[in-house]
C-alpha cells in the first residue's frame, strides 16, 4: 500500500508537474493545490531536493520547481524513496533482499518464486507510469 507519504509527493510532483516550464512554485501554492498540508509538504519537499528531483530557489520570490523531467520521474521511483521495498517479502526483492527466517531454503520456497514474479510485474508496470503520462490521463 502507498503510504501518505508518497501519495503527497506525487500529488506535489503532479501539481509542478502541470505549472509552465520554470515556473517556480511556492510551498504555500502547492500546500493549496495538491491538497496537502504544509507543514507535511515542506518535509516531503526536502526529500525530494535530496534527490535531486525538485529544486529550490530562495528569497521573496522563491519556491520550488522540477529539476528533474517529468517523463523521467516514475511511480516505482517515488515509492521506493519513501515506502522502500516493492517486493511483498523481503526475500523478493533485490534491492532490499532479506532472507526469511521461517524458510528452509529460497530455493525451495514455492511463496517467494510466486512473490518475485509479483514483484517483477509491478516494477514493470510501476517503471512505466511517469509524472507526465499520469498527466495525460
Amino acid at each position: 500500500m502507498l503510504s501518505q507519504k508518497a501519495k503527497y509527493a506525487l500529488k506535489a510532483l503532479l501539481y509542478l508537474a502541470e505549472q509552465e516550464e520554470n515556473t517556480i512554485s511556492r510551498t504555500v501554492e502547492i500546500a493549496e493545490g495538491a491538497n496537502i498540508p504544509k507543514k507535511f509538504l515542506e518535509q516531503i519537499l526536502l526529500d525530494l531536493k535530496r534527490k535531486h528531483i525538485v529544486s529550490s530557489k530562495q528569497g521573496k520570490f522563491g519556491g520550488y520547481y522540477l529539476l528533474k523531467s517529468k517523463n523521467d520521474i516514475t511511480l516505482a521511483e517515488i515509492h521506493r524513496m519513501f515506502d522502500g521495498a516493492i517486493a511483498l517479502l523481503p526475500c523478493a526483492s533485490p534491492n532490499f533482499y532479506e532472507p526469511c527466517s521461517d524458510c528452509k531454503t529460497e530455493v525451495s520456497c514455492q511463496l517467494r518464486h510466486g512473490l518475485v514474479i509479483v514483484r517483477n510485474e509491478t516494477l514493470k508496470a510501476m517503471e512505466a507510469i511517469s509524472i507526465a503520462s499520469l498527466l495525460k490521463k
